[in-house]
């Protein structure tokens, strides 16, 4: 790395202003000065990317490429400056300039290349390949728009374009050389070649060109750089003049707008056809630009095909890839001339798949007419796969119809995406220790029966340089001040904080942290919500993509059942506090949204009423997303992982509240289950069903909420002020669906899926619990510190470096910065 002072920065900085946008500093705007400290944190970087690439080239080793629909990857420049360990000196630049570092960050936009959790974990996931010196490439789209920018608009969730790109955004490179042609359509003619082989010729189709911009994935202070390699989608032909002239101005630019509706969004609404076309359209896109991309790269430095897998390994984060296997099947048997059981025997030996969900219903799936239509050649592939993996049950369980039936990769009309990956991965692991032993006993046991060998458990985990380092500047210190900064590459050694969980000064200072990172975050809701809360009051946070078997219900319909009781018992002593709620719901995912707006109505209702003299306040953050959730992660009080039991695969918010200190309110669900044998049950809050008596109701269907709403008085209040107009004066209806999916007054449905009301009052009672601990101090700050001080297990460099260890054999790379005459 070059000899980098405070001086030098504050050169180059207003060296770039000028060069950029022809103006003297003093006159840039702080988005012009972002663009101006990016290039600089850009030029440090290129050194390190073109060292880690020549490494990789001299020393050929084995690399793994994660496929991935999504990438969460936050804001690039803090996190590169901290893995750049040159964070301070860009501080000290930009405050001798009379800018505040913190404001030049804000300036950078979120870049909208996911939206949960899965895309979340990829990203942490590529931090800590670099910091461990793995070589890796992350494999993924370019959105345009993301899934959407939220707006809130009288309660309700308002979609529009995530604009990213709006502005240049300085931490890509545009690689115009490895651009691949991706087909879609046609039908597929066989002709016997001279070799006596036939073969297969896609013709008829349309095509779209890929091109891939580069993202730099720093190593922390190791001069590592990987890359995540997302892929654009340019037209073959940008505009048919022929056709134009002709008067048809729609095929004049048909090609373009194939490509540009690939690329525009992270997961179309596929409540209609053509939203299903755009997804598979999509997933086949990027899976294919990818694999040529591999495939070329290998034959670089190798001539033999057949060596595939021991230099290469395809990491499939969930089904959205599963195309991959089909898809190097067809560039070995079509492109590279192998025939069918060399290229079998290859794919099965490069493919990996990661399970990310328990629900059966959520396993994707795609309509043979769809799939065959669009990818004709790869769907004789996926035809043929069946076929043999249908002979190989049968021969495993003779005559036994009902295991193919359950078994087969196509059936029933639908080509079935996790089955395909399961039968030709080598490895397919769940994300917690409780999720995959139910993938094996339940969602997935016809195949863990057939092949035990390639089930295995990869609990997630998250960044601490992400989500504590830099999110949390004030605790990383104090932690460093504790125990040394070890624990920024080796997560584990925050156990030697528990000697200070007892010590009152430790304590004090650690609360007086928390109370400047919530006095921080109530600045934010003020300047964004308008609304004044109270650092004083407990932050109960819910922070998490909006799915119903996440319960945001659950969460809401007890806030309204304490404001109840405040209202009827303004006597109540109790602690003020502030439910902090933020999600995004699928654009067409109507139950979700309209939760969204119930939470928005209730806040209104409770935030207005002056007669409970701020003993509650509800708030719904605008359009949740890594920058924000850093500040709340910080922030947070109270941890909501009220998921219902058997149903989270893992969870990773959980994860990182932890590590910030914040006490847990949970589920014995996913990840929380291990997070609880880390710190013990006593330093979290736990309720409600266990997974097996959620899993045995499901199956005896013995569950019948309206008899706890006919019971429980409390309940029945609650739910009838959904559809009486307390809530929504203007139309009582509004919320009658919710209420509906929860007392089964449709007779085709299985009444409340994710069980709210039977867990409600077990719920209820462990928050009563809750506040009455945050009312010790003593007891509380020691939950809190314990919960940061076991946080050791859940780093995504522990979760790695057991995907290298038993899945990928990936080798470590050496780096060795290049010397000043080659920069």
């Amino acid at each position: 790395m070059k000899d980098l002072d405070k001086d030098k920065i504050k050169e180059e900085i207003k060296s770039n202003v000028k060069r950029l946008y022809r103006k003297e500093f003093k006159e840039a705007t702080e988005k012009e000065i972002f663009q101006a400290v990016s290039l600089v944190v850009k030029d440090e970087i290129i050194d390190d990317w073109l060292a880690t690439q020549n490494a990789m080239d001299e020393q050929d080793p084995k690399t793994v490429y994660y496929m991935s629909m999504e990438f969460l990857m936050g804001r690039a420049l803090g996190n590169n400056m901290l893995n750049l360990c040159v964070y301070d000196e860009f501080k000290q630049a930009l405050d001798e300039l009379g800018l505040d570092i913190t404001s030049i960050e804000d300036q950078e936009p979120d870049p909208a290349l996911g939206n949960g959790g899965l895309g979340r974990l990829a990203a942490c996931f590529l931090d800590s390949l670099s910091t461990l010196g793995y070589p890796a490439y992350g494999c993924g789209i370019r959105y345009r728009y993301g899934m959407f920018k939220q707006k809130i608009e009288d309660g309700f969730q308002k979609e529009v374009p995530d604009d990213w790109l709006k502005e240049n955004y300085p931490f890509e490179l545009k690689r115009s050389e490895y651009t691949y042609e991706v087909k879609f359509g046609g039908y597929v003619r066989t002709e016997v070649g001279k070799d006596g082989r036939l073969n297969f010729i896609q013709e008829g189709y349309r095509s779209v060109l890929a091109v891939p911009y580069d993202m730099p994935i720093v190593g922390y202070n190791n001069n590592v750089v990987n890359s995540l390699m997302i892929w654009d989608a340019q037209p073959k032909q940008v505009f048919s003049l022929e056709s134009f002239d002709k008067g048809d101005y729609v095929k004049a630019v048909e090609d373009e707008n194939l490509a540009r509706s690939l690329v525009e969004v992270l997961y179309p609404n596929d409540s209609h056809i053509s939203g299903k076309e755009l997804r598979l359209k999509q997933q086949y896109f990027f899976v294919s630009a990818s694999l040529q991309r591999a495939i070329q790269r290998f034959k670089k430095h190798h001539d033999d095909i057949h060596d595939l897998p021991k230099k290469v390994v395809f990491q499939m984060n969930d089904t959205h890839p599963t195309l991959t296997v089909p898809e190097l099947m067809r560039l070995l048997m079509d492109v590279e001339g192998l025939g069918w059981d060399e290229a079998w025997d290859i794919t099965t030996h490069c493919v990996a798949y990661t399970n990310h969900t328990i629900m059966t219903e959520a396993l994707e799936k795609w309509p043979i007419e769809i799939f065959s239509r669009l990818l004709p050649r790869i769907y004789n592939i996926v035809e043929e796969i069946n076929r043999r993996f249908c002979l190989e049950i049968e021969k495993k369980y003779p005559g036994d119809q009902g295991k193919v039936d359950r078994m087969a990769i196509i059936y029933d009309g639908q080509v079935r995406m996790a089955y395909l990956a399961i039968a030709a991965a080598f490895s397919v692991n769940g994300v917690a220790k409780l999720h995959t032993e139910i993938l094996k006993k339940e969602t997935l046991k016809d195949f863990y029966d057939m092949y035990p060998e390639k089930f295995n458990n990869k609990t997630n985990g998250i960044t601490q340089r992400r989500f504590l380092l830099h999110g949390n500047p004030l605790l990383a210190s104090w932690v460093t001040d504790k125990i040394g900064d070890g624990w920024i590459t080796d997560l584990s050694q925050m156990s030697r904080l528990k000697v200070f969980v007892d010590d009152e000064k430790a304590q004090q200072e650690f609360r007086s942290i928390k109370y400047k990172n919530k006095l921080r975050l109530a600045r934010y809701i003020k300047e964004h919500n308008g609304i004044e809360i109270d650092p004083n009051s407990i932050f109960d946070v819910q922070v998490k993509r909006l799915h119903e078997y996440k319960r945001q219900l659950l969460n809401i319909i007890h806030v309204m059942y304490e404001y109840n009781r405040i209202k009827e018992h303004p006597e109540l002593d109790v602690i003020p506090k502030t439910y902090i709620f933020g999600a995004k719901a699928a654009a067409g995912y109507k139950i979700a949204k309209l939760t969204i707006k119930l939470i928005n109505n209730v806040a209104a209702v409770i935030n207005n009423d002056r007669s409970i003299n701020n003993k509650l306040k509800v708030v719904f953050i605008e359009d949740y997303k890594v920058s924000n959730a850093e500040m709340i992660f910080a922030a947070a009080d109270v941890s909501e992982q009220i998921s219902t039991a058997s149903k989270e695969a893992s969870g990773t918010s959980n994860m990182k509240f932890m590590m910030n200190g914040a006490v847990t309110i949970g589920t014995m669900d996913g990840a929380t289950v291990e997070m609880v044998e880390e710190m013990g049950r006593e330093n979290a809050f736990i309720f409600g069903m266990s997974a097996d008596e959620v899993i045995e109701h499901e199956q005896k269907r013995d569950y019948n909420p309206m008899d706890i709403f006919n019971q429980d008085q409390d309940i029945r209040k609650v739910l009838m002020q959904m559809v009486n107009g307390f809530y929504s004066p203007d139309n009582s209806e509004l919320f009658r669906p919710i209420y509906n999916s929860l007392l089964n007054t449709n007779e085709t449905q299985y009444p409340d899926t994710y069980f709210n009301l039977k867990d409600f009052r077990s719920y209820a009672e462990t928050q009563d619990k809750l506040m009455e601990t945050y009312r010790d101090e003593k007891k509380w700050t020691r939950m809190a510190m314990m919960n940061t001080a076991c946080c050791g297990k859940f780093s995504s460099d522990r979760t790695i470096q057991q995907y290298v260890d038993d899945i990928w054999h990936l080798d470590h790379i050496h780096v060795n910065p290049l010397e000043d005459d080659e920069n």
